[in-house]
């Protein structure tokens, strides 16, 4: 099976607010950047959308390294996600779950591969991280659309 690494983020101006994500696709020599952005958004839904458009753009099952700096995003697939969903998608304390769509999109693209989590720390010189970064904040859509 091929392995993909994936590093990912999200980024907001404002939150909520404008907001980009992008996520840096690599397979041995070959990369590929993705990215865009929503006028009115927060900064989790754009890490979600990066995770879930880097998974998005694969194109057949995969050995896949996703790198975040989001623990939000990180901890809901590892740990939150399956209990979730047998509760209806709510909360332990029976709240919906933020950014529901998000998440079951992100839950059907998770079955497609075999996936394992990497938390990177952002902001410390991470190279992928750092392009992701700017990547991301590059596509948020000026507030003031002309």
């Amino acid at each position: 099976m091929k392995r993909i690494d994936i590093f990912t983020d999200g980024a907001c101006s404002g939150n909520p607010g404008p907001g980009g994500w992008a996520a840096i696709l690599r397979s041995g020599a070959h990369e590929r950047e993705i990215f865009g952005g929503e006028q009115a958004t927060t900064n989790n839904r754009m890490e979600l959308t990066a995770v879930i458009e880097g998974l998005k753009a694969l194109k057949g099952r995969a050995e896949v390294v996703i790198h975040t700096d989001s623990r939000y995003v990180m901890d809901g697939a590892e740990k939150w996600l399956k209990g979730w969903k047998t509760k209806g998608w709510k909360t332990a304390d029976k709240k919906p779950v933020k950014n529901e769509d998000l998440w079951r999109a992100l839950d059907a693209e998770l079955a497609k591969h075999a996936l394992v989590w990497r938390w990177v720390r952002g902001h410390t010189g991470h190279v992928e991280n750092e392009r992701a970064d700017l990547l991301a904040r590059s596509a948020i859509p000026s507030k003031n659309p002309d």
